[in-house]
């Protein structure tokens, strides 16, 4: 056979991926066949590779190679998210970049260079997963603002507002000044953040005593309506029924007195600013107090603002300070650490607005994606975040749908009138025209009549619907391909989206379709550096993927993020990861290069020690078989790499092609040639999912192929016998060749020397690997022996002993030092296990299983030490 060349990374990785698309082997069909489904968390449209998604979508790889080698009907639907937020961030910035303002573009206008640039750069992601070897299904690839999509998402707002779980209210939200939105509390991140607690005095109406407040706003004090005491707190008793001058702004305030305010808590005063607090809006409502906003939708002051209007509300704050300060207004000032939202998007500080928006009711709709949890038919892998999700579901709030961004859904409301309530809410304008000529009781109303509320729906309340959208569920619901994907399979996702993304899904499946969008829920971990920082741009800490790709393969990268990334844990990721992954496929392609390099005599017999070699691997194989699906079945896709990467390393590469191996110059039998084909064609398979260029790259070149024979749509590797036996066998047949080849070493005895063995075998191992150990260890003879024998070398494996006559080969006295030495150590390590196994405690208390092995190392140090003292006496 001719030699293979040397592995070119990218030019298999380019050759193979084209052939499988152009076989269509990703694509799937409803047919007779089991199906297993994946749908891939869409990646925000504009955006590009990442460590995370990297790690995310080649385990996603992984179990659909394998499903599909498993002869499922595999279908792994691809896909983008329209991310409502971080798109229109950008088409604002490029539009500026070209001196464009987008509140002087009408709707239309600004969603046509919405759209230029997400068809400009929309593809880019999905384009480099292609890199890595995700083999999705990109026939089916969806977009959340697809037309069906945006319809799907449509007639579920309709739908649910006509069940009564869509409604509008004027709510405190939380408002992105930033993007200028509202954002639902999951999308807030609260942070610890270093700032100061000022105390301010508040002139009484009329008199000049002071009534002292504590705030770290300071400049919200210009929306101030009330002062609020606790009735009971007799300090402030004098206070009741009187009012407050608020500094600065000179408006005279109620005094109010409500249970709510906390004696004990700062100076016991309270400041009550409904339009920027969420309590101090109840107090309002409570009270009927005045409500005052203070803040533009950018966060600068407003007219209430007074002579610090358009000003920044952070840099208002400080002037604010400076002004209380020539007052004589500000008492003192204390550093104070509190917690301070932030927007999961923009980075902005949060501010709490009132505001008109559409919110849906969760606590019903949550229950049954609770109990689905709960009762583990929606399992959460690792299950540590069960109790996580329990908590959040438990006390899950309405969830804040409108977004004031023009990207996006827009929600199907159209006002008919000048009211608040004046609007009805349909799929179509014409639709909705019909309703509100119902409505008004005007049979002459026209479409000019109506207007269509300008927000946009948020984006999770698209993607929510995705592993039932992706399939048409919601328009065509009894359509074929949703009644046989759905319910999908397995779901791959960041432990951060669990609620955003997982616990929605999980809402929608049972509210839309009655049963639940996936079984199971594989938690990745955030992929971190060395120092264990999460990795991002701003931290300059993360590594191109593609450039990685370029260096490694696609293949070593996969195996370097999967090594060590363990479900739900984090992984500390290290390019020395990579240059270990790129290494093992170095192996794999070497030792096919040297099954290439075999002639083949098929008049030859095929030696003993092949045929044990083949026999022992066979079983090792299924053995390793059994544990791999085990940790597929458990999701513990870094232990089934890690169980592979050994058997292919370890047992196959540095055993099995050492022992098949034919001598210098000599052609290998056609028996063990065919043999060793057929088990590379197994590892290939079991490789497959984890490194599926080298794999089918090996596969074709072993013979000639049909597209019906591709690797890839092989099959997986049937169950067969294990003999423990022949196993555990050659596992002491591997430390007696070690045992040889350490000796030859130490005493630079050349391995083409041949030497004989005689073995003092009390254990009467077996024999059935002698032939093995000869070859690998090239001896001439293999002797059992009742007596230790006089000058030979000597190593021990548990308590038989090997000797290797060579004359004059021994130091004497060297060896005596040696043995001394051991013998000393040894009963040094009896007397502390003897010692620990004389104590009652331990052997009262200590597992039996501990006992029992703390008895096994007495009894190997008392046998070591016979041994030892018998060889110093035949030395002496």
């Amino acid at each position: 056979m001719a030699t293979a060349q040397a592995y070119n990374t990218q030019e298999v990785e380019e050759k193979w991926y084209k052939y499988w698309m152009e076989n269509n082997y990703f694509h799937s069909e409803v047919d007779e066949r089991t199906p297993y489904t994946i749908v891939i968390p869409p990646p925000n449209v504009t955006g590009v590779l990442h460590m995370g998604h990297m790690l995310n979508n080649t385990i996603q790889d992984v179990l659909i190679r394998r499903a599909r080698l498993k002869g499922f009907n595999a279908c792994w639907v691809p896909g983008t998210d329209h991310a409502s937020i971080a798109t229109e961030a950008k088409v604002v910035a490029k539009l500026k970049s070209e001196g464009i303002n987008k509140n002087d573009l009408s709707r239309e206008e600004f969603l046509g260079h919405a759209w230029e640039w997400t068809h400009k750069h929309g593809g880019i992601i999905l384009e480099q997963l292609k890199k890595l070897g995700a083999s999705c299904d990109w026939e089916r690839t969806k977009f959340t603002m697809d037309d069906s999509m945006s319809a799907s998402v449509i007639k579920v707002f309709v739908d649910l507002y006509e069940k009564g779980l869509v409604y509008r209210g004027y709510r405190m939200v939380n408002w992105d000044p930033e993007a200028k939105t509202t954002l639902s509390d999951e999308e807030v991140i609260y942070q610890e953040k270093q700032g100061n607690l000022y105390y301010l005095s508040y002139k009484i109406e009329g008199s000049d005593e002071t009534v002292t407040i504590a705030t770290t706003r300071p400049e919200t004090i210009l929306g101030d309506t009330a002062i609020c005491i606790n009735p009971n707190d007799e300090r402030f008793s004098h206070l009741k029924g009187k009012k407050a001058v608020v500094p600065i702004a000179n408006r005279v305030i109620p005094i109010i007195e409500d249970e709510y305010v906390d004696i004990e808590f700062g100076t016991g005063c309270l400041k009550v600013t409904p339009a920027h607090d969420e309590n101090d809006k109840v107090l309002g409502e409570k009270h009927n107090l005045e409500v005052i906003d203070i803040l533009n939708d950018d966060a600068s002051l407003n007219n209430f603002g007074l002579h610090y209007k358009g000003m920044d509300r952070f840099v208002a704050r400080k002037e604010i300070v400076k002004e209380l300060e020539a007052m004589g207004v500000l008492v003192k000032t204390e550093n104070h650490i509190n917690k301070v939202g932030t927007s999961e998007r923009t980075g902005a500080v949060i501010e709490p607005k009132l505001s008109d928006q559409w919110f849906l009711k969760m606590k019903d709709l949550a229950q049954p994606a609770l109990d689905a949890v709960l009762d583990r038919e929606v399992n959460l892998v690792p299950d540590k975040f069960l109790n996580t999700y329990k908590h959040w579901m438990e006390n899950v709030r309405d969830w804040n749908i409108s977004r004031q961004l023009l990207w996006g859904q827009q929600i199907p409301a159209y006002f008919y009138g000048e009211g608040q309530e004046d609007f009805v809410v349909a799929e179509t304008a014409e639709a909705a025209l019909e309703k509100a000529k119902v409505a008004t009781g005007n049979k002459e109303l026209s479409l000019n009549d109506l207007k269509q509320d300008a927000d946009a729906l948020d984006t999770w309340f698209s993607s929510w619907l995705w592993p039932i959208s992706v399939f048409n569920g919601i328009l065509e619901p009894d359509n074929k391909e949703i009644n046989y994907y759905y319910p999908t399979n397995d779901l791959v996702t960041a432990p951060e989206i669990l609620f955003f993304w997982v616990a929605r899904m999980i809402i929608a499946g049972y509210e839309f379709r009655g049963e639940k969008p996936f079984t199971n829920v594989y938690l990745t971990g955030i992929v971190r550096d060395k120092q264990r920082r999460k990795m991002s741009k701003s931290l300059g800490n993360s590594p191109d993927p593609l450039e990685l790709i370029n260096k490694y393969g696609a293949d070593g990268v996969r195996v370097g993020m999967l090594l060590s990334s363990p479900a739900g844990n984090d992984l500390m990721f290290d390019e020395d990861l990579c240059k270990q992954g790129s290494a093992f496929i170095n192996k794999i392609w070497n030792s096919f290069r040297l099954i290439k390099s075999w002639e083949i005599d098929p008049a030859k017999d095929q030696p003993e020690a092949s045929a044990m070699a083949i026999a022992w691997y066979q079983s090792k194989f299924q053995k390793t078989l059994l544990e791999i699906e085990d940790h597929y079945t458990k999701y513990r896709m870094s232990d089934a790499l890690m169980a592979t990467y050994k058997l292919v390393w370890d047992d196959y590469c540095s055993w099995l092609l050492e022992m098949v191996k034919p001598p210098f110059g000599e052609a290998i039998d056609q028996k063990t040639y065919n043999e060793i084909i057929a088990i590379l064609e197994d590892n290939l398979k079991i490789l497959h999912p984890f490194t599926p260029f080298i794999s089918e790259e090996i596969w074709q070149q072993l013979k000639d192929r049909t597209p019906q024979e591709a690797l890839i749509i092989s099959r997986w590797p049937e169950s067969g016998n294990i003999d423990e036996e022949i196993i555990e066998e050659f596992s002491f047949a591997s430390e007696v060749i070690g045992g040889i080849r350490n000796i030859r070493k130490s005493k630079n005895i050349s391995f083409k020397e041949q030497i004989s063995l005689d073995i003092l075998n009390p254990e009467k191992v077996s024999s059935r690997f002698n032939s093995i150990i000869q070859k690998l260890g090239n001896v001439s003879a293999i002797n059992n022996v009742d007596t230790q024998v006089e000058g030979a070398l000597s190593f021990r494996v548990k308590s038989n002993e090997y000797f290797i006559p060579i004359e004059g080969a021994v130091d004497v006295e060297a060896e005596i030092k040696k043995l001394s030495d051991e013998l000393e150590y040894t009963k040094g390590f009896l007397q502390s296990v003897e010692k620990k196994l004389s104590n009652s405690k331990f052997v009262d208390n200590a597992p039996e299983s501990v006992v029992a092995i703390e008895k096994a190392k007495q009894a190997d140090a008392q046998a070591k030490i016979q041994v030892l003292e018998a060889r110093l006496k035949s030395l002496a």
